[in-house]
């Protein structure tokens, strides 16, 4: 009998969770399809991309919604260290309500569009705006759907390049898992390719998945009301992410909260109560470790929090280290298979956590307004 994350296949249906289960499950295998994706377009992406980034004061934003804004908070400090030179996460949300205060004019811009379905108001918007306001704008796509509407005008766009997720990343679930992680592996596949963390990062994953998921079952099991997904650099990305997570597939029955480690002293530490379960994603990062710790032993030393997880490389159990963007990886399959038994236990649909419909797989009830020239 077929199991993802230890349930076997016919429990799963039968609590409308397959599919959530699945997608997480899979996301190892995804990883390695992904980064062949992108090798198999490298030339086509290199004579596009080229020119691109030799032009002068050249602007790169990383877009999306949700979800998919998370995954340029997560990569965009990766990518402008590795890089020398800025990229930008700025939502579409915020693209499309305040178009004039993100966008300009007279700065040639590159915009990396992240869609799993690619039809949301305003990822098409964003895309629009972008070749409205500035003169000389770019637009790379990263979808899971060749069927959406930013895959297609896409394809009839000379000054754009559209990059499929492999098959199966489509998410069918409500919540993105694998569409998530897909993306932001092919953004490091295309801009800074490390095939060694990339193998490492799996092995990480697999492990987890093979000995660790029924330690995060009985970890959901805690009574708790709130969550907190702590973590710094590229994981403060991972660490919304997480929170995001953990709000959509409890229907919100767990409040989550996600803040770096230096950033949760300034008020937002006010929180934690005996019912507050803490997850803190480590850094690798020799000097940023140190803040990391420091908060470790002072939420360990104040005993109030329900539980403090801290995940690092030896929470995993491995021998190599990995660098902070490329141990994301783990750590949200790990903040994923959590907040997925967390919704078992309330006896939630992790498929479809919100059937009544105030919250939908690609949102609804976006006007878009135009903007005068």
């Amino acid at each position: 009998m077929t199991k993802y994350l230890s349930i076997e296949e016919a429990i799963l249906k039968n609590k409308k969770a397959y599919w959530t289960a699945r997608e997480i499950e899979q996301q190892p295998r995804v990883w390695a399809e992904a980064q062949q994706t992108v090798n198999n377009h490298q030339t086509a992406l290199n004579d596009f991309l080229t020119p691109i980034l030799s032009l002068p004061n050249l602007r790169i934003i990383l877009t999306g919604a949700g979800t998919s804004a998370y995954i340029g908070d997560a990569v965009a400090p990766h990518l402008s260290a590795v890089n020398g030179r800025l990229f930008e996460p700025i939502s579409t949300t915020d693209l499309v309500g305040n178009p004039n205060q993100h966008l300009l004019k007279n700065m040639p811009t590159l915009l990396v569009s992240y869609g799993r379905s690619g039809n949301s108001p305003e990822s098409v918007s964003a895309v629009n705006l972008a070749d409205q306001v500035v003169n000389d704008c770019y637009h790379l796509v990263l979808t899971c759907n060749p069927d959406g509407q930013l895959a297609k005008e896409a394809k009839n766009n000379c000054k754009a390049y559209s990059l499929i997720m492999p098959e199966g990343t489509l998410d069918e679930s409500f919540a993105m898992t694998s569409s998530f992680s897909s993306m932001l592996v092919s953004t490091l596949c295309v801009f800074s390719p490390d095939a060694k963390q990339l193998a490492i990062a799996v092995d990480w994953t697999e492990s987890l998945l093979t000995n660790s998921v029924e330690s995060i079952k009985e970890q959901a099991k805690n009574d708790c009301e709130r969550l907190v997904f702590l973590g710094g650099g590229p994981l403060l990305g991972i660490a919304r992410e997480a929170a995001l997570k953990c709000l959509e597939l409890t229907s919100g029955k767990v409040l989550s909260y996600c803040e770096s480690p230096l950033g949760f002293r300034h008020g937002p530490k006010s929180l934690v109560t005996n019912r507050t379960e803490i997850v803190l994603l480590s850094s690798s990062d020799s000097y940023s470790k140190k803040y990391d710790t420091d908060l470790w032993n002072e939420l360990v030393r104040d005993d109030k929090a329900l539980s403090i997880v801290r995940l690092d490389q030896q929470t995993f159990a491995q021998d190599v280290a990995l660098d902070d963007i490329w141990a994301g990886l783990p750590y949200i399959v790990y903040c994923q298979i959590l907040s997925f038994f967390k919704a078992v236990d309330f006896e939630i649909s992790p498929d479809n956590p919100c059937p009544s419909g105030e919250v939908n797989r690609v949102v609804q009830g976006v006007t878009i307004y135009p903007l005068a020239s």
